[in-house]
């Protein structure tokens, strides 16, 4: 806690010196990373409720792509005089806690937080219950924090799905081997994907050969693991992999492939079913995606921070469950995940309205989108 508070405390002298009013008014940068503020009705004027969204980085492209516009539109549909503080942390915990701070400054009712450090934002939760600000936990837990909400997906779950897919796919017996490739150590949902992806194989029979917990889940870190890993254990040395999210699968078969290794021939699995991705699963190069309902996450975040912000109570439908943080029982939504291979996109992704055909469908891909009935 000494680290975080010291950490406020520079910002706390920054924002002074710098004009907090003028950093909490700023507009964002143009790859969202600054402290931005989005209006979701012309005219909020300065006694509308404000609700800061705080998102971890851009790497992954759901961020940008699926929760803020998602989490923008439901605010602006409950409460039209309702401001949304928008801020990307751009994976950076120091910079995340300035946004956070110039938030409260701005005069935030409620903080939205998907931590980019979650051992560090326990002292944004802090520092927010210290003005009386609620703070939702949305995508990742915050330990030992006194949160309002936790909104996210069943992420042990996810790693079991991603596991059995995986062992499914390679014959999953004695004599397979795998390599694992985790996502950031400092991301509460990454542990619990990779527990629930070792719930299904440490009793399996097939052999771990190398496995990486990959910061920031970078891309071109995983590549780099992956590298390290075909080089360590030799080309037949492992038949499959399992990757924690879609990014970082694009990084794996970088390495693959530039060691001559054709994908296809060894299943990759993935998360958060980016366009990239679903268009490897087509052509063959990755196996399986996992599908979270986004919208979803972001609608029912948005219900719950407009009804903190107006000091009105959700639905008593909306919360059905609670999860141990270490400090306390928090109230909770968690949404199933869905697993989805070639033959799933259109009935799933598409039909959602997640991804439309156009996006997946371009010329490379139209014939694949045919042959799996994607219109």
């Amino acid at each position: 806690m000494t680290r975080a508070s010291t950490g406020l405390r520079a910002v706390l002298v920054a924002l002074a010196l710098s004009g907090a009013a003028g950093l909490g008014a700023c507009g964002g940068d143009d790859d969202g990373g600054g402290t931005g503020t989005s209006t979701s009705a012309a005219g909020a004027g300065s006694g509308a409720h404000k609700i800061a969204l705080l998102l971890p980085e851009s790497k992954t492209t759901r961020y940008e792509s699926q929760d803020r516009p998602n989490f923008e539109r439901k605010v602006a549909e409950l409460c039209p005089d309702c401001e949304v503080l928008y801020s990307n942390g751009q994976q950076d915990p120091a910079k995340q806690q300035q946004q956070a701070e110039a938030a409260i400054t701005n005069g935030a009712d409620v903080l939205v937080l998907d931590a980019v450090d979650a051992a560090s934002a326990t002292g944004i939760v802090t520092r927010a219950g210290q003005s009386d600000i609620p703070v939702i936990a949305y995508d990742r837990l915050i330990p030992d924090a006194d949160l309002a909400y936790y909104v996210s997906f069943d992420n042990v779950k996810v790693g079991n799905i991603q596991a059995q897919t995986l062992l499914d796919d390679t014959g999953g017996t004695e004599g397979r081997s795998i390599v694992q490739v985790n996502g950031a150590p400092t991301d509460h949902s990454a542990t619990e994907y990779k527990q629930g992806a070792h719930e299904v194989l440490d009793d399996s029979g097939v052999e771990i050969v190398k496995e990486y917990d990959t910061p920031d889940w970078s891309p071109d870190k995983a590549q780099r693991e992956m590298e390290q890993a075909i080089a360590a254990v030799g080309e037949d040395g492992f038949d499959g992999v399992l990757s924690a999210n879609d990014g970082m699968a694009s990084g794996i078969i970088a390495a693959m492939e530039s060691a001559r290794i054709d994908p296809k021939t060894k299943p990759i699995t993935g998360q958060d079913a980016e366009v990239t991705a679903v268009q490897r699963i087509l052509t063959g190069d990755q196996f399986m995606t996992i599908y979270l309902r986004i919208k979803e996450q972001a609608d029912i975040s948005a219900e719950l921070a407009v009804a903190l912000a107006e000091g009105t109570k959700p639905p008593a439908d909306l919360v059905d469950a609670e999860v141990d943080n270490g400090a306390e029982q928090v109230p909770s939504v968690l949404i199933a995940p869905i697993p989805v291979q070639k033959d799933d996109i259109a009935g799933t992704i598409v039909k959602d309205g997640f991804l439309t055909a156009e996006q997946i469908c371009t010329s490379a891909y139209a014939k694949a989108c045919a042959k799996a009935g994607i219109e």
